[in-house]
């Protein structure tokens, strides 16, 4: 995962995990948060920017225009998700969806619960790679909530470790 600079927007769950993954891996990292900083979990400004200072603010307070940002100035979104059931508890994730496919954005939901959740990203990121031949791809990668899927961080930080141990090999 080295060759990407992961974008993400810094809510609570998926978004933090791919932040603290990218500042312990140091891999660059970047993305639009809510104006102030906003996220479940820091809801006063200067919020997540005391601590994710390569995030952006967006205009707006509402997440919806950094979920559209964040998708407009990558290459791909990538969604880790947790089971099946994730569209009936994050209204975000489904919104995230929605904004790459109009924008017609690769877009991949990864159920990172199923053995072959690895296999399939490699082999997407692979294609990814070779179709916009870019020296620094921009990923775009989003979930649900930490409050939406409890443990959705947990498990999306280890498996972008497992991703990033086995690039090593």
């Amino acid at each position: 995962m080295g060759h990407f600079i992961l974008r993400t927007g810094g809510q609570s769950g998926v978004d933090r995990a791919v932040l603290d993954f990218a500042i312990h891996y140091g891999l660059p990292y970047e993305g639009w948060c809510p104006w102030g900083g906003w996220a479940e979990d820091y809801p006063q400004p200067p919020g997540l920017l005391a601590d994710y200072p390569h995030l952006q603010e967006t205009a707006s307070p509402e997440p919806e225009q950094r979920t559209h940002w964040n998708i407009r100035d990558s290459d791909a979104t990538l969604i880790l998700v947790y089971g099946s059931i994730f569209n009936q508890r994050s209204p975000g994730t489904q919104l995230t969806q929605a904004i790459a496919q109009d924008m017609n954005r690769p877009c991949l939901i990864l159920d990172i619960g199923q053995r072959e959740a690895y296999l399939k990203l490699q082999q997407w990121c692979s294609e990814l790679v070779q179709r916009f031949q870019e020296q620094n791809f921009c990923l775009n990668i989003a979930g649900p909530r930490e409050s939406e899927v409890s443990g959705i961080y947990q498990r999306s930080y280890e498996f972008l470790e497992v991703l990033e141990n086995m690039g090593q090999r």
